[in-house]
């Protein structure tokens, strides 16, 4: 079988290139070839992705030393995403007590207070405003700070050096792994200063558990700081700003949240599941430790599996018309945090950020509206804009 390349095309904003929803019909085991590494099946329907999401006979270690599909010369791997139970439950069992939902729950009222005070300053500013530096991006920035303890006054600091883990192809492989190199010594200066004068915040708590005996080393603690900033930040950042362009462009739904607020929880979800913010499947390449039988045939064990999320999530088997943007569609058990062991551990915040700036801005601005052309970022991780200027 010849493999397509992929990624399939450019694309515009938040649109899916068609030819998911051709191999979702058609080809639900399709051959691809990225620019770099060995060759991959693609995953696009939902009972698939959900169960190589969570199945342990696929494996995101083995990636580590394999020549996994990806879009640059070197493999970016990272702590959590490169281990397997039981490596990965011990980290993973670390961070949890910092994303319990009463944890998240009592970091609401700080997350409105702050978008409140952002919301303050655009409007004292006047339209228009540029919506990713005035909104999208401080919020989760400023709540990111609070949670692992990081200096407010170092956000627009460290949001440059973040900004390289989400990197696929707008930045270098050398200049990337010099920025996350800094980013890895400035989280380490913040563990030392730890160490000395401890606080309620997560740095403080790894610190503890790292200093308890065989628990954390210190280059995990490092890596799982430089993991939950980097990746938390963007991708919250993006949500929100994605969330915004979506309500934006279909007003109808906007105004239904505006008159009954009750819904956003709800509203959420159904962002979450419809906007493809992932920019291309290669992110987490997972080997089969045995043969796999599949809707589209049987994944060898060995060969690799790429995990078309978005894909999975306007899949018609799982969610009726799921083209159709809709705040009242019950879209639990979407695959936009993934499932199973390695399900995204700062879900409940990121859903609790978005919640709280979408609410905050609906209400701040009825006639929030674009004032110019939107441009798109490339080459990151993540969908989003680069500019959105919004007026009101």
């Amino acid at each position: 079988m010849t493999a397509r390349s992929y990624p399939f095309g450019p694309v515009d904003g938040l649109e899916i290139d068609p030819m998911y929803g051709r191999l979702r019909d058609d080809e639900p085991l399709a051959r691809v070839q990225l620019p770099h590494g060995e060759e991959g099946w693609l995953l696009t329907r939902y009972d698939d992705v959900r169960l190589a999401l969570s199945d342990t006979r696929f494996s995101l270690a083995q990636a580590a030393v394999r020549d996994t599909p990806r879009m640059g010369p070197q493999r970016m791997g990272a702590i959590l995403t490169d281990l397997d139970p039981p490596d990965h439950t011990r980290l993973r069992r670390l961070l949890a007590h910092a994303f319990t939902v009463r944890r998240v729950e009592q970091l609401r009222t700080t997350a409105e207070r702050l978008a409140g005070e952002l919301l303050d300053d655009m409007e004292k500013a006047g339209p228009p405003a540029e919506l990713m530096t005035a909104y999208a991006v401080p919020l989760p920035g400023l709540m990111v700070c609070d949670l692992l303890g990081v200096p407010y006054e170092d956000r627009d600091h460290f949001q440059d050096l973040a900004e390289a883990f989400m990197s696929i192809t707008a930045m270098t492989d050398e200049e990337k792994m010099s920025r996350l190199g800094e980013l890895a010594g400035y989280l380490a200066g913040l563990a030392d200063q730890r160490r000395e004068h401890q606080e309620d915040d997560l740095i403080s708590a790894l610190v503890v558990a790292q200093e308890e005996g065989d628990k954390l080393t210190a280059e995990e603690l490092v890596q799982l700081l430089v993991l939950l900033l980097g990746a938390g930040y963007d991708s919250t950042a993006s949500h929100i700003a994605n969330s915004v362009h979506t309500l934006l462009r279909f007003p109808d739904q906007a105004r239904l949240l505006r008159e009954k607020p009750e819904l956003m929880p709800g509203a959420v979800e159904e962002l979450l599941r419809w906007i493809p913010a992932q920019e291309i499947s290669d992110i987490l390449p997972r080997y089969a430790l045995e043969d796999v039988e599949l809707s589209g045939g049987t994944v060898h064990a060995g060969e690799p599996v790429l995990l078309a999320k978005h894909a999975a999530n306007r899949d018609p088997r799982q969610f009726p018309d799921p083209d159709r943007f809709d705040v009242t569609r019950n879209a639990k058990g979407h695959l936009t945090f993934g499932h199973g062991p390695h399900h995204c551990i700062g879900a409940q915040l990121a859903r609790m950020d978005v919640q709280v700036a979408l609410t905050a801005i609906l209400g701040r601005f009825p006639g929030l509206r674009l004032a110019d052309e939107v441009t798109w970022r490339t080459g990151m991780s993540m969908r989003a804009p680069q500019a959105m200027p919004v007026a009101w």
